[in-house]
This record gives C-alpha cells, structure tokens and sequence, in this order.
C-alpha cells in the first residue's frame, strides 16, 4: 500500500514553518466529512476499479498486431497515458511492438517526425476526447484521417475512438463511419480520466492487464471514506497541504518524484492540481520537478529562496535494478567512497538527504512512499493523487472538477480559427494584434 510520512510538516519538527497534529487532524476529518457527502456528481471516478474492461481488451488485442500505435489527446487524455508508457515500459520504441507515439502538443515538426518514422498502412491511431471538441486533437486528427482515405485505406482499421458515450463530434463520425469506441464514463472529466480507457486502452496494448492496476485503484479507494487517520492517508496529505497554504502562506508545491519513470507523473500532477484547485482566487501552483536531478538545479532556490514552497517527495523503495558501483581508484577519495554501494542505494540516499537537510533547514515536506514502480502501485499513486486533490478542493470550498478558467481562451482560438458562432471573439483577436508593439 502507498504510505505517507506527514513528520515534516509539524511543528514538532519544523518549530514556526509547520503545524500542529490537532490542525491536521480537524482539516483530515472535515475532508473526510466532505468527501463522503459526494456533492458532485464526478465523484464518480473513486468507483473507477469496478469497470467493464471487455471492448478496452478486445481492441488492444487487436492493437497489438499493429506495427505502429499512435495516441492523439492534450492535456489528461494524453499526460496520463504517458505516465503509464514512461513508467511500466520505459524506452519502449527500442524495445517492443507496437511503437508508440503520444501526440498532444499540434507542434508541426514532431508531427513530421512521426509521420517520417511510420507506415500508416500498419498504424492504428488512437483519438482521444470526451467532448470531441478539443481543437488540438481534432486538429491532427483531420489531417491523419485524410492521409489514411488519400492512401484508400479503411478508416475502421485505422482509428480507435475514446469519447463520450452519447454525444459529440467523434461519437457522430464513429456513427457514420463504423469506427470502434472506447467511452470515457460520463460523470469522469479530463484530469481524472486516466483509469479510464483514456489510460487503461494503453496499459492493455503495452501487454499490462487492466486488472493489475485497478486492484490498486481500489484498494485506495477503499480508503478514501475512513473515518479512522491512520487508514486515510489521502485525507492527511489534503489537510497537510491545505495548511501549508492557508496558514504558513506557502504557495508553491514542488513535487519531487525519485524515478526518471516517474518523470511524467510529475507534469501530469500538475495539471491535476492546478486546473483543479486554481479558482476564485484560491489554491497552490504545482511546480513539477525530478530527483535527484534537481537538487542540482533547484536545492538552492527551495533551502534559500522565498519562504513559499512545500515539497512533496515521491519516494521508490525499490528500482528492481541494483548495478553495483565498483570499486576503482582506491587512492581517490572522491571516488572510493562510491565502490561498493549501488545506483538504487545511492538515488534512495540522495532523497533521504535532500528530505533531512530541507527538514534541518525548517522547510516543510511530506513523503509518499510506494514499494516498487509496477501496475498495481502506478494505480495506487494515481488515485491517492487524485482523491487528496479533490479532497483538498472541497476544503477550500471550491467546485475541484470543473475549469471556467480555460474557456475564453478557447473561445478566442475558435474565433481566430473562423469557427462559425465565434465572429465576436475573431475581431478581439483582430484588435489585439492591432496594439501589438514590437521592438527590434
């Protein structure tokens, strides 16, 4: 089971920077009040683990005979299934079939790449939206899907489609063109979708069952309502973190994973945190980081820069790889000490350390442990995050699955793009490039 190690943020530990165990306390108890209330109705992704996994094993069957497999999404529909590629079969392409590619960013030149280093008479192209409506996806989308018709082709063997179970522009052409679905449960958005066939359709095409990592969903889940602290982890991570923030002003959460397989994780916490709790004046930014990479880059700034930030560690007991250091250069201090120990034992001691001296120093850090990077422990991590997430939204008030933050900005991109309905937000665009002043 993932652990939590909150001692750091105490005032036991940290004097003045922390809090007291009878702050946490309250605020873990009224999360765990709020949350068992489900006043939204998205809520729904905490039953996650119990899902009908038939059409996502049937369609991955399939994937798999394919030579190239290529997932089109932004943000959750794309971020999640990276984590799971990067962390359960990392350097995939050097190794395995089919080879993956995660297209999110519209960047024309990684689209040239792609299509460069693939034969689309054996690609099966993964499009990801729950609206159908997502301008990026849809976007690259159209221009696959006239490459694959140019080449006659058959767009049913080429395209998978994960949407919306009733409604959109992707459920009309499936409709229309007899393309496979895959649906993302209608009370699920974007952010917390990953545990859908957003993430799980990828898990099964890599040769991962589903089941694995949602045994680890549930368990998590399971404890997401218990009344008793030492059983709900999540709910004294959102209490802790709450806290930090509204109490001691710290309004940076630096999370720090100590795996290159987790980087992604990193990016993908993020979006989950800030797009959820980022409203009506409230919340924390999410600054994502890796160790011990940044102890080299960004140690200084968090142990003598703005009093401003927690850390959130994200601690792997074991790697599964050892690689023994050997022992060379006996008369070199500076090497001679390394012989010996191993790669895992060192990273695990680089993250002791960072966590000891920011601890020393009085700056705040929780720890999340997990025993080993697989399917059942990625599972864990990602429904812990997502249930102390949402439960940290409800103790700021605030409504943690919607994002009204975002919309005009697509509103003013469809706009600019022509998009009938939207003339008004086209002339803004107008205007505003009208005042723009450049210097040379």
């Amino acid at each position: 089971m993932v652990k939590l190690d909150f001692s750091n943020v105490l005032s036991e530990e940290i004097g003045h920077a922390g809090v007291s165990i009878t702050e946490i306390e309250y605020y873990a108890k009224k999360a765990i009040s709020l949350i068992s209330e489900k006043p939204y109705k998205e809520f729904d992704f905490i039953g996650l683990y119990s899902q009908d996994l038939t059409a996502v094993k049937e369609l991955a069957n399939k994937a798999r005979d394919y030579e190239y497999f290529i997932l089109l999404g932004i943000g959750g529909s794309a971020l999640g299934p990276k984590v799971i590629l990067e962390a359960l079969s990392p350097m995939h392409n050097l190794k395995k079939k089919p080879k993956i590619f995660i297209y999110d960013n519209v960047d024309p030149v990684t689209f040239k790449n792609i299509i460069e280093n693939i034969d689309l008479r054996g690609t099966l192209i993964n499009v990801i939206s729950k609206s159908g409506a997502t301008s990026e996806t849809l976007a690259s989308f159209l221009i696959f899907w006239k490459m694959i018709r140019d080449r006659k082709l058959d767009v049913k063997e080429h395209f998978v489609f994960t949407t919306d179970p009733e409604k959109g522009n992707l459920r009309r052409i499936a409709d229309e063109y007899g393309i496979p679905c895959l649906f993302i449960p209608k009370n699920v958005v974007g952010r917390y979708s990953v545990l859908t066939p957003v993430g799980l359709f990828l898990l099964e095409v890599i040769g991962i069952k589903s089941e694995e990592m949602l045994e680890g969903v549930r368990e998590v889940s399971e404890k997401a309502l218990n009344n008793s602290l030492e059983e709900n982890p999540m709910a004294v991570a959102a209490s802790s973190l709450y806290l930090m923030d509204t109490i001691k002003g710290k309004k940076i959460v630096v999370f720090l994973p100590y795996s290159d397989r987790l980087k992604t994780l990193s990016e993908w916490f993020c979006q989950l945190w800030a797009e959820s709790l980022g409203k009506e004046g409230k919340g924390t930014t999410p600054y994502p980081s890796l160790g011990s990479t940044d102890q080299h880059s960004q140690l200084q700034l968090w142990m003598e820069g703005p009093e401003d930030k927690v850390i959130l560690f994200l601690s792997v007991e074991r790697h599964g790889c050892q690689e023994e250091i050997p022992e060379e250069f006996h008369d070199i201090e500076g090497l001679r000490f390394l012989g010996g120990h191993t790669l895992e034992e060192l990273i695990n001691t680089e993250q002791l350390a960072t966590e000891m001296a920011l601890t020393i120093n009085k700056k705040p850090n929780l720890k999340i442990i997990i025993p080993k990077i697989n399917a059942y422990n990625i599972g864990q991590i990602f429904q812990f995050l997502q249930i102390t997430t949402s439960m940290t939204g409800l103790l700021y008030g605030i409504n943690p699955f919607n994002q009204p933050g975002v919309e005009l900005g697509k509103r003013l991109t469809y706009g600019a793009m022509g998009r009938r309905g939207f003339e008004s937000e086209g002339e803004e665009i107008k205007d505003y490039l009208k005042r723009q002043r450049f210097m040379i």
